[in-house]
């Protein structure tokens, strides 16, 4: 079966930005010429443009039309398996440690979504329990620009009238207060994913329409076992990618 005739135009397209032939910064043809240009209608070629505006290959803009987005080099994020230490506390990517928030955390009561539920050990029910979010932007301190969404879940019957719901949780941040309450020593995991971002996150981090974001789900966890908390960190996959140091099993050792 043979796709629709957007797609195969939407492929057209997308091969001539590719090998240059709209370069980045430059503008496709207004929609009457490019219909005209592919045999096709006005309608074929909105949705060829449409699809391309949703990869994140082109912006739509009023003033100059349709724009080829300038793809930026991706900064590598590499995660070792260490958690580090500075002044500051706890963090765990030294690519990342200059960063700082661009504004006070904001702190809310609320049902955690479905998936982080499900990563503390909440139990499942038609009335979700509420947990401490605490929310915060992070970027460079320099410039003001926003790299990073970092957003801290807590269980109500761990936080609730503690200094952990207070904007300030004092030197070294929720995880010195974690093991000041009992909780030493602290333990972590982490895994990587990606989504689409919601408008709000889209906003936040100015991302371009059709960028993803990287995720990465950091579970904290008590001496005993007990999740303490789930950190879901959120920035651009259009900007960094995640890169580990990769080291051989004896059993991969060159004779």
């Amino acid at each position: 079966m043979s796709s629709p005739a957007y797609r195969q135009m939407a492929a057209e397209l997308r091969a001539a930005i590719e090998d240059g032939t709209y370069p980045a910064g430059g503008t496709l043809p207004k929609i009457i010429d490019l219909a005209q240009q592919h045999g096709v209608a006005k309608q074929t070629a909105r949705e060829a443009v449409a699809q391309l505006e949703t990869e994140g290959l082109v912006d739509v803009t009023r003033r100059r039309g349709t724009v080829v987005r300038a793809r930026p080099l991706r900064r590598r994020l590499t995660r070792g398996r260490q958690v580090l230490r500075d002044e500051r506390g706890y963090y765990f990517d030294a690519s990342a440690q200059p960063w700082t928030a661009l504004e006070p955390p904001t702190i809310i009561w609320a049902p955690a979504p479905r998936d982080i539920a499900t990563l503390l050990g909440l139990p499942e029910g038609e009335q979700p329990q509420d947990v401490l979010v605490r929310d915060r932007l992070m970027g460079d301190p320099t410039t003001r620009t926003p790299l990073q969404l970092a957003t801290s879940y807590l269980p109500a019957s761990l936080a609730r009238g503690t200094r952990l719901a207070q904007k300030d949780t004092g030197p070294g941040g929720i995880y010195d207060l974690l093991e000041q309450m009992g909780h030493a020593p602290l333990s972590w995991d982490e895994a990587v994913s990606a989504r689409m971002p919601t408008p709000s996150e889209s906003d936040r981090l100015h991302l371009p329409k059709g960028v993803p974001l990287l995720r990465i789900t950091r579970t904290t966890n008590g001496p005993d076992g007990t999740t303490l908390e789930i950190n879901d960190t959120r920035m651009s996959a259009d900007a960094f990618d995640i890169g580990y140091t990769l080291t051989r099993h004896p059993s991969a050792q060159h004779s």
